[in-house]
């Protein structure tokens, strides 16, 4: 197989991949995403051969508006409607009880299905032309860095797919906000694009994810995608060090050899001489260091770089979801060298 790339000018040839039940790279305000037709169980097989993804790793519903909603969900909350009405079209997956017309590959067999409604015009415009949701991951092999441009995509699934829609860089840079609304408090899944104070602005109280922080444990079933396996991850083995920037920047460079690599902030961008650097944005700009964070990881696979550390920012605002990114790219190995001291 070849695989394309359209323009965003493409729809009605983007759509007709999808309704013909082929895979094609879509677009969006976060990473670039594998699209197939929801509702065709066949073509949402292929998203997992295509990416390589486990079995048991749920795919997500992408929408064009909050009516589709009752099409495929049942016991809808009020919730739901709030925050469709504030936040979509944009970074947030709803997970909600699924009608009994979405497939069990989209859902891994679970009686819920993620619900989002992309920020993207290309991308809305096609699955309005299609007529049908559009079930879709990250477009990248699984467990690899997401992609933020259709070049990137290109690199992990060239030959696996049909077609790629090139809609440009995504300027948010990490996959949407998860929030289960089936419980009797709301609970945040996986953090992203969207903060979770704007979450808990909406609704009051939201509850964390205990996987959010620290692996899934073993032999638990995962209820949105990025909860359980080891995700974003390059080639070298990851090392997240948190605690003030000064102090991290001062453990890595006494840890740091010949063929080390390092993720920092913009400031401290000249401070490890002889080591191949990625800058993912000044330390007070989380917002940057999404848009930032999956190239970075993505950056070191073309060197010789053996080892990589990162300074991780805090958890208020977008650092809670780019720390998340770092710490899975790490398979949660983590040095915590604590608050205490600059």
């Amino acid at each position: 197989m070849k695989t394309r790339l359209l323009t965003k000018l493409d729809i009605e040839a983007a759509a007709a991949i999808l309704r013909g039940g082929g895979l094609l790279g879509i677009p969006t305000e976060t990473v670039y995403g594998l699209g197939a037709d929801g509702l065709n169980t066949p073509a949402v097989r292929r998203i997992f051969e295509a990416k390589g993804r486990p079995q048991d790793n749920p795919l997500i519903l992408h929408i064009p508006e909050a009516s589709w909603l009752e099409r495929y969900c049942r016991n809808i909350p009020a919730a739901a409607y709030t925050l469709a009405e504030r936040f979509w079209p944009g970074p947030l997956t709803m997970i909600l009880r699924r009608r009994e017309n979405v497939p069990n590959a989209v859902t891994c067999g679970l009686n819920t299905v993620g619900m989002r409604c992309p920020a993207h015009p290309v991308t809305l415009e096609i699955i309005r032309a299609a007529g049908t949701p559009v079930a879709a991951p990250s477009g990248n092999r699984s467990g690899r860095p997401s992609p933020t441009c259709a070049a990137h995509m290109l690199e992990d699934m060239d030959g696996r797919i049909d077609a790629i829609v090139d809609g440009g860089s995504c300027g948010v840079g990490v996959e949407s906000t998860i929030i289960d609304l089936t419980s009797s408090v709301p609970r945040l899944l996986r953090p992203g694009g969207l903060p979770l104070e704007a979450l808990r602005e909406a609704l009051g109280e939201v509850a964390v994810d205990r996987a959010v922080l620290s692996p899934l444990p073993a032999g638990e079933k995962p209820k949105a995608p990025g909860m359980k396996y080891r995700h974003y991850a390059p080639k070298a083995p990851v090392t997240v060090v948190t605690g003030k920037s000064r102090r991290t920047a001062r453990y890595i460079r006494k840890k740091m050899g010949e063929h080390t690599g390092v993720i920092c902030f913009d400031e401290f961008a000249g401070a490890f001489p002889g080591c191949a650097v990625e800058a993912i944005g000044a330390a007070a700009d989380p917002a940057e260091q999404a848009r930032r964070v999956f190239d970075a990881l993505r950056a070191f696979d073309g060197t010789d770089v053996t080892e990589i550390f990162a300074q991780c920012p805090g958890d208020a605002g977008l650092g809670l979801a780019v720390a998340n990114r770092l710490k899975k790219a790490a398979g949660f190995q983590v040095v915590d060298l604590g608050e205490a001291a600059p």
